[in-house]
């Protein structure tokens, strides 16, 4: 029997819907994968308490099966063929980081069974031709669009002076071409495009740059550690630049790290509680950030939100396909157009999300603040950041 024409009780379990998910419980990702498994968790909770998947005049409570992938991709890899050889899963949530993703998306091609992602954000990942591939988060290249976007704005008229240092990963060389794609497309001009090195321990030489080329605005993409160098080292070199922005503020704990130095700095983020998102099944950003408070003791990151709300887009695809049969469901998944508490989902052809958009923080007085975009902002941008002899 093909896996195609397996029976609908290889993804069932007496009344359960099962869904398979390789997380990294240990290993170099295992908080983040723990924060990806409260968040199915907390989905899954939430969907059963209030009446299941609805499938032919039946109501399924949803389950999911989990193996630890140990943080590496041929594990993660093996597991997805486990889940779906083995224990018969047909439909597949996605485990914590590109890399992981990529080597469980060579299975799930394989066997055309869906996964949907909330955690693979390379754009890496979208232009092979997957056809069962869907991400709930916004990848790689939109993530500081939105930094680009606000420097055109503010100074207006005037050529915009870019100035970028990016680890020499994928993650991070995806956003150097989304940052740069979008200032050639808005006329600014790039005068500084440096990798940071391999140790991300020393940044002095771009900075040394930026103080001579005197660019409008900075941008910094190395995760956490990159992130911690650069507010650390701009503060200590005196580095006056008008605009800074970067990603991992939030992990890297910029704030509670660096206290004044890292106020004005811009901060990319996925999703944030003081959104205005909201669904039938969460309530609002807020309600969700509460929910899971309450259930885990600490606020949810923006990992623990997508995750739920790609547990969301399986119950919706479910009762739009109707039957648990995994190219109907791969088509209802397609054809995704609705609104969770984490955004509007939405997806291309290639299984890209392009309904949510990033947003973009603000340290402002010690706290993180939406800036932009400014249909979401809750603070008013502060900006140029001062010149370090006054502030």
């Amino acid at each position: 029997m093909s896996l195609a024409a397996q029976p609908i009780f290889a993804v069932t379990v007496g009344d359960s819907i099962e869904l398979g998910a390789a997380v990294s419980i240990t290993g170099k990702y295992s908080t983040n994968g723990k924060h990806t498994q409260n968040g199915y968790d907390l989905a899954v909770k939430i969907i059963n308490d209030k009446g299941g998947v609805k499938l032919g005049g039946k109501s399924y409570k949803i389950k999911i099966k989990y193996y630890d992938d140990e943080s590496t991709p041929a594990r993660g890899a093996q597991l997805a063929e486990r889940l779906i050889k083995q224990d018969g899963i047909k439909f597949i949530l996605g485990p914590y980081s590109s890399g992981l993703t990529k080597a469980m998306v060579s299975v799930t091609e394989k066997y055309k069974v869906p996964m949907v992602e909330a955690n693979g954000a390379s754009v890496g990942l979208f232009n092979k031709g997957y056809r069962y591939l869907f991400a709930i988060l916004s990848t790689t290249e939109q993530y500081l669009q939105t930094a680009v976007a606000l420097a055109a704005k503010v100074n207006g008229k005037n050529t915009v002076k870019v100035a970028g240092v990016f680890e020499n990963d994928p993650f991070s060389q995806d956003i150097r071409n989304g940052v740069f794609a979008d200032a050639k497309r808005l006329g600014m001009h790039v005068v500084i495009d440096d990798k940071l090195p391999p140790d991300l321990s020393d940044m002095s030489a771009t900075l040394t740059k930026v103080k001579a080329l005197k660019p409008n605005l900075l941008v910094v993409s190395g995760h956490a550690k990159g992130a911690a160098l650069a507010v650390r080292q701009v503060a200590d070199m005196k580095v006056n630049v008008p605009m800074l922005a970067m990603t991992h503020c939030d992990s890297a704990e910029i704030i509670v790290k660096f206290a004044k130095a890292a106020e004005y700095i811009l901060c990319a983020s996925q999703w944030d509680r003081s959104l205005s998102y909201r669904d039938a099944l969460f309530g609002s950003a807020e309600d969700f950030a509460q929910l899971f408070e309450k259930t885990y003791g600490y606020a949810p990151p923006y990992q623990a939100a997508e995750s739920a709300a790609a547990v969301l887009v399986y119950k919706n695809a479910f009762e739009r396909a109707g039957k648990l049969d995994t190219e109907m469901v791969r088509n209802a998944i397609a054809a995704t157009d609705m609104q969770t508490f984490y955004g509007k989902v939405r997806f291309d052809k290639t299984g890209k999300n392009i309904a949510k958009p990033m947003i973009l923080y603000q340290v402002q007085d010690g706290q993180f603040k939406v800036v932009a975009p400014p249909q979401w902002a809750s603070a008013t941008l502060r900006w140029p950041t001062p010149v370090w002899d006054k502030r």
